[in-house]
């Protein structure tokens, strides 16, 4: 009895129709995902089809990026290099997924993760940059910034957890910090992920019925909804006057998440010249319908 791929074998030998041979590629291409260990996994979970053949797909493209990650990482090592990536966007967004994607393989000596607490009695009494200035990358090094003191720029002013003057202090003073830090070497990617607002609203839902995710949730994540307009006015106003040649905003659209998590790293990997970067097999250009710089024609989330 002959097999599915024995009978599609046979239709390309045969067929002279161009249209059916590229159909039957495809076919042929869907079917070896199907065989794949992960493939199998999922068929006996009875998933549907279209659901397995799309989550393996992401899941080989991923792991061809990751290897890239890590000739990046290298490469960062051995020149010497500082490179810190920044996460920002609207609760629910997906920046702790896609920073996981980035680190899953890494050497974890040579990268850091920075998701830093509520700042301290002392720390709320300092320069405001001053407990970030402790986590820039050293030689050798990238950090990924789970927020960063952006929040001035946002979280803060919408629930005043900081005055106004000390917003426009912020402000004026953050390009000037960020141009210090590009003359210095740093290289400075700046991401935004970007969600609509019934997006994040069933993300929340998701996050309130599964116990592993419940503990995502806090008391700023449950008023988000009904402060969405205020953090777009503030959003706006960070993209405005925070956009810049030396460390531009890079906005991702996370309704996507796998999408989101592949293009990014797609992103990073096309704007660092690494060692072994010509040899890879996987496409390292960026969708521009998912990851685009911010300009003011039309950026909004809905």
């Amino acid at each position: 009895m002959k097999t599915l791929s024995q009978d599609i074998d046979y239709l390309l030998i045969h067929t002279k129709d161009k249209k059916l041979h590229k159909t039957l590629k495809e076919l042929e291409g869907k079917l070896s995902l199907l065989k794949t260990r992960s493939g199998l996994k999922k068929l006996i979970g009875k998933r549907r089809l279209s659901k397995i053949i799309r989550s393996v797909e992401y899941e080989n493209e991923l792991i061809a990026l990751q290897v890239e990650l890590i000739k990046l990482q290298n490469w960062i090592h051995e020149h010497n290099k500082r490179v810190m990536i920044i996460f920002e966007g609207r609760d629910a967004a997906g920046k702790g997924g896609a920073i996981k994607r980035f680190t899953q393989y890494l050497n974890p000596r040579k990268f850091r993760v920075v998701a830093l607490q509520k700042p301290t009695e002392v720390e709320t009494g300092q320069f405001y940059f001053q407990r970030y200035f402790k986590h820039l990358p050293n030689p050798g090094e990238i950090t990924f910034f789970d927020r960063s003191w952006y929040n001035r720029a946002i979280v803060e002013p919408v629930f005043d957890f900081c005055t106004p003057e000390q917003y426009e202090k912020f402000m004026k003073e953050v390009p000037e910090i960020e141009h210090a830090l590009s003359d210095d070497g740093i290289i400075l990617i700046k991401f935004w992920f970007s969600i609509d607002k019934p997006t994040q609203q069933k993300r929340f839902k998701e996050r309130m019925t599964n116990p592993l995710k419940r503990w995502k949730l806090s008391p700023v994540d449950q008023k988000a909804q009904e402060m969405w307009e205020q953090v777009t006015h503030y959003k706006e106003e960070m993209f405005s006057r925070t956009h810049t040649g030396f460390a531009p905003w890079i906005i991702v659209d996370s309704n996507d998440k796998k999408s989101a998590r592949l293009e990014s790293i797609r992103y990073v990997l096309s704007q660092i010249p690494y060692e072994g970067k010509k040899d890879a097999t996987i496409n390292l250009h960026h969708d521009p319908d998912v990851v685009e710089r911010y300009h003011r024609r039309t950026h909004a989330e809905s």
